[in-house]
């Protein structure tokens, strides 16, 4: 029986959806537009591709979604679980609070539960105090019932998880093992406040996440689907329910990566510069070995400022529906608004009343969609000093990105790529793929699955070479967790960082392996 699989993206203009058979083929592909609840736009992409692809309901296998939902609960501040923030760090952190720095909005959903209980460690693995488990017990009678989520965080976790370990454990006695617990080693780097920062993010989206994936599985079931659902996460792979549900945090910015994997795999480049086009922004990535490139930077999501890991994007506010502002002395404004997914209905092409890029893109004739007659009054000079802004627009951008002055491969992909011609400045060459248009539902369903860790050793207790095999056994472990192939895991990236500043060879290790879905090889072994 043939495995086939569904791969969809949301992204901030279209819901995009594809159908790949067993040899990564697109069998169909469909564009619907986002809707405000996201879900009902999921929805309809998913029953238009499975229509369109005439495959039978019971050979597809797997399906994969790259959502923005757990985005979207932050910025706008919904939907967000009653979170409790226990940090443990007394009394060498007390002198500045949990929350520290967030938006006052956002502090007042979070910070209703913030405890600074006695314990952690030094940085090089010493506790500062014992952990003052009394305390702990305290605190999780007094929050029986009274809240969803727990986030802990403790001084130096990722040298030594010991604390918020036995934290977790003392909390699931009296509150029950159903309750939900984020752990900060688990999510931030080194960095006490932007790890904090990020684990209570994590654990006041994960009800948004579970109901997520509730939603897209009784969606498939509705189509009569019965399959493995996997969801994107922003490092370019794939994790299990289970695992988004207890780390929703790793589906923000899914999107972007979700195009870059599937421009690598759409084009067989895996070390280019790829410039996704959207109806709203342009996301300008890197891939390296077909990954998308880590950002080194501490990252705001919702105005929180965080440290877990997050791809280096850069997003301009240019897509197909970005407005243009034309002034009365002809200078002209382009962005930052869009007409977004009401491009159909709103640009001049479509006769609709308002000037946006495709409009301009389709006066100079380097795009050929809508009725061209629509814009032929446009000044013509006007329109080649808009459209010459746009394109240096990008390619500032892709200068940015780039970590030298040699040119490099540029991949378009996105539905809005039709805007550029394939020639941009510090392009060695401009790569525009076949279905380019749902590269990020391809980069969706063709993902693999994978594990990271980023923590710090003593490498004088075991050596170097065994120290970079646990670190190495211990991503392993993550990507088994997440759902991957234990026999076709392969480490994709080891980068190890020595601490001269700590005692004993401290050396920050970060490992990360990938391999395919489990049930890929159990499904070859069945037939």
């Amino acid at each position: 029986m043939a495995n086939y699989r569904i791969g969809i993206d949301v992204g901030g203009t279209h819901t995009d959806a594809v159908v790949l058979d067993e040899s990564y083929n697109v069998i169909s592909e469909v564009k619907a537009t986002t809707t405000e609840d996201v879900s009902s736009g999921i929805y309809e992409a998913l029953n238009k591709v499975v229509a369109a692809s005439g495959v039978p309901t019971e050979q597809f296998r797997y399906a994969m979604l790259g959502t923005t939902h757990c985005t979207n609960a932050i910025v706008e501040r919904k939907r967000l679980n009653k979170v409790a923030a226990i940090r443990i760090g007394a009394p060498a952190t007390m002198a500045i609070k949990p929350l520290v720095g967030v938006p006052d909005d956002l502090k007042a959903i979070l910070g209703k539960h913030i405890y600074i209980v006695r314990g952690g460690n030094e940085f090089d693995g010493r506790e500062i105090t014992a952990l003052d488990e009394q305390e702990i017990r305290r605190i999780a009678e007094e929050l029986k019932g009274k809240v969803d989520s727990i986030a802990i965080t403790s001084v130096f976790s990722p040298v030594s998880v010991d604390h918020e370990l036995r934290a977790a454990a003392i909390i699931k006695e009296v509150m029950g093992e159903e309750t939900v617990i984020s752990l900060s080693s688990e999510i931030g780097s080194v960095g006490l406040l932007e790890r904090e920062n990020a684990t209570i993010l994590n654990a006041a989206i994960v009800d948004v996440a579970r109901s997520t994936a509730d939603g897209f599985v009784k969606a498939l079931e509705k189509e009569g689907i019965h399959a493995d659902v996997f969801f994107g996460q922003n490092d370019g792979t794939l994790m299990s329910v289970e695992y988004t549900v207890k780390y929703p945090i790793l589906t923000i910015a899914c999107g972007p990566t979700n195009s870059l994997r599937g421009a690598a795999y759409l084009t067989d480049h895996p070390d280019a510069l790829v410039v996704d086009v959207g109806g709203t922004t342009t996301d300008v990535g890197v891939l390296v070995g077909s990954f998308p490139r880590q950002s080194s930077l501490a990252v705001e999501i919702g105005g929180v400022r965080t440290n877990f890991r997050m791809p280096d994007i850069a997003s301009i506010g240019l897509g197909g529906g970005t407005i243009i502002t034309v002034n009365e002395d002809e200078s002209f404004q382009i962005g930052p608004e869009s007409v977004g997914y009401r491009l159909i209905e709103k640009g001049l092409v479509f006769g609709g009343d308002t000037l946006t890029t495709t409009d301009i893109a389709v006066a100079t004739g380097k795009a050929q969609l809508g009725n061209p007659d629509l814009v032929a009054h446009l000044n013509q000079e006007l329109v080649g000093r808009i459209y010459a802004k746009m394109v240096e627009m990008a390619e500032e951008t892709i200068d940015k990105m780039k970590t030298s002055s040699e040119p490099v491969p540029v991949i378009l992909v996105g539905g809005g790529s039709i805007l550029f011609s394939d020639q941009l400045k510090g392009a060695s060459e401009v790569i525009k793929p076949k279905n380019s248009g749902v590269a990020n539902a391809i980069g969706s369903a063709i993902s693999q699955v994978s594990g990271e860790i980023e923590k710090i050793f003593n490498t004088d207790e075991l050596g170097r070479e065994k120290t970079l095999e646990l670190a190495k056994q211990l991503a392993f472990q993550q990507a088994i967790e997440a759902g991957a192939d234990p026999e076709q895991l392969v480490l994709v990236d080891l980068e190890e960082v020595p601490l001269s500043y700590l005692p004993g060879n401290a050396t920050k290790i970060r490992a990360k392996a990938a391999g395919g879905l489990l049930s890929e090889r159990e499904s070859v072994n069945i037939q």
